[in-house]
């Protein structure tokens, strides 16, 4: 399901990394911060909604590897950032769509409104099709579902098209682990 979910999620232009722990994946960002220019200057900077992959965390020494790096997600920081940061809930293998249980609305603003969305999702949650998604998530768990394939992109009735207008024009998907849960 994994080599699916890549496969599809390539498609639509979202690149994917794997990373064989939390570990490696606050690495991974860390680095890609720096390779993508962040710093602590204005419309440079990088936003990360709490979750999972920083429970436990020092975020002043993450903060200190990454300049510019913040954990206050606001609508402000959201929109003055280059990079957000997020984890997500599951993987959609046949479409390789990342669905987020966004009911927090941190979530929205680091997946939306930074030119770059960084989603971090664990491989045992990547499921087979939206049917298999629905049986393990249930609308009363999660009020507001974001369901995010690939990065932003839109047409003109010429089809022109366009990527980043109504959201990040890129997505980079950290997925950890392997589907044995091994993470």
């Amino acid at each position: 399901m994994l080599d699916t979910f890549r496969a599809k999620a390539q498609a639509v232009s979202a690149e994917v990394h794997q990373v064989p722990s939390r570990r490696e994946a606050l690495d991974f960002v860390v680095g890609f911060l720096r390779d993508a220019g962040v710093a602590d200057a204005p419309r440079q900077g990088a936003v990360w909604a709490d979750g999972p992959t920083l429970e436990g965390v020092d975020r002043a020494a993450l903060a200190a590897r990454a300049p510019g790096l913040s954990f206050t997600a606001t609508t402000e920081s959201a929109e003055a950032a280059a990079v957000g940061i997020s984890d997500v809930d599951f993987g959609v293998a046949n479409t390789g769509t990342l669905a987020q249980a966004a009911d927090r609305v941190e979530l929205r603003l680091v997946s939306s409104l930074p030119p770059i969305h960084v989603a971090i999702v664990r491989a045992d949650r990547i499921v087979a099709d939206l049917g298999a998604l629905f049986g393990r998530l249930s609308p009363a768990q999660a009020r507001y579902l974001a369901l995010i394939t690939g990065p932003s992109r839109t047409a003109d009735i010429e089809r022109v098209l366009t990527i980043g207008v109504h959201g990040p024009g890129r997505l980079v998907i950290v997925v950890v682990g392997d589907q044995q849960g091994r993470n």
